[in-house]
């Protein structure tokens, strides 16, 4: 059975000279290869089957227990999924390396999103959620192993955010895809909750983007595609750079730091960074979680309260700081 072979063949034929092959990719630890799967959808399996990658369910994206309409790091993580892959298609490169990496990049993310990542910044002076992801799946996963992931999913996961750019095309799809989905999916949400509607759009974006998710998705995409074809690197024009700008400083002032977020946003910090204190005073409490023969450090409660969802980060708040109500 040659499945994989044919596959990895078909990608050499088809592909774009510039993009990631999965016959060549590498991974730290070796293992037999796949009979069925390429190197890189074996990565996007393993994801997705990971325990961090379900959590992401119960992680906010932008709201604070949102109703069941709203987004979640879940939806989200498809939704640059799917925009990744659409740009990969287009421009001729490797879609199952876009996935897997699409299905990765968020699964560092803390609890209530960046409220949590701050939070986590102030008690340790350095977090971020890119990093956390990486370490995710490098070495917390399979109690300790890690995925083993390929190098080129492990660097499109880390460059998806940050000063560290992707050196595979396939990487830096996701980089921008990630923006055009977290912008364009949060404005939905903002304004199904009734924080704003398109006419208090920037004109600029209505002009060239269009007033709903789809639109706005849509162009900026196609501009993608048409400034990133035949390139050796992935981009959009000066003009729509230069507009999604302007957009997302629309969004961080009217959602992101709007001020009838800030108090729902200063109580989800306050959880984190007391359940931080609280493992930091009580090691103990963690003993299940590290093993009974290794001393906790900050490191494991960085990890554990990072890795946990919203529900249960209250949950645990509520079983270490509010008392008991006796039963009558």
């Amino acid at each position: 059975m040659r499945i994989r072979e044919e596959i990895e063949e078909r990608e050499e034929a088809i592909l774009s000279p510039l993009a990631a092959k999965s016959s060549r990719a590498e991974r730290d630890r070796y293992e037999p290869k796949d009979p069925l799967r390429t190197a890189f959808q074996r990565d996007r399996d393993r994801i997705i089957h990971s325990k961090c990658f379900r959590r992401l369910k119960h992680k906010t994206q932008v709201y604070i227990a949102p109703g069941d309409h709203y987004r979640t790091r879940m939806t989200h993580t498809l939704e640059v999924g799917q925009i990744g892959r659409t740009v990969a298609r287009a421009l001729r490169l490797n879609e199952d390396l876009v996935e897997a990496i699409a299905m990765g990049h968020d699964v560092g993310h803390t609890p209530f999103g960046h409220v949590g990542e701050f939070a986590l910044r102030d008690m340790v002076g350095h977090f971020n959620h890119n990093e956390q992801s990486l370490r995710m799946v490098e070495v917390i996963e399979k109690n300790g192993c890690g995925l083993n992931l390929t190098k080129e999913v492990r660097d499109g996961i880390l460059g998806h955010t940050g000063t560290h750019i992707p050196y595979t095309l396939e990487g830096q799809i996701i980089r921008t895809a990630d923006r055009i989905a977290y912008l364009c999916h949060d404005f939905d949400d903002a304004q199904r909750a009734g924080m704003l509607d398109s006419r208090a759009l920037p004109i600029e974006v209505r002009e060239y983007l269009g007033t709903t998710p789809s639109e706005m998705i849509t162009s900026m995409v196609k501009d993608m595609v048409e400034s990133s074809m035949d390139q050796a690197e992935i981009k959009m024009s000066p003009v729509i750079t230069e507009v999604m700008n302007s957009f997302r400083r629309f969004m961080f002032t009217n959602v992101y730091l709007a001020p009838s977020m800030i108090p729902e946003r200063e109580k989800a910090a306050y959880v984190v960074k007391h359940l931080f204190t609280y493992y930091l005073e009580h090691p103990e409490a963690l003993r299940h979680e590290v093993g009974h023969n290794r001393i906790v450090s900050v490191t494991d409660i960085v990890d554990y309260v990072a890795g946990l969802t919203d529900q249960y980060a209250i949950k645990l708040f509520k079983e270490f700081h509010i008392p008991h109500i006796w039963d009558a």
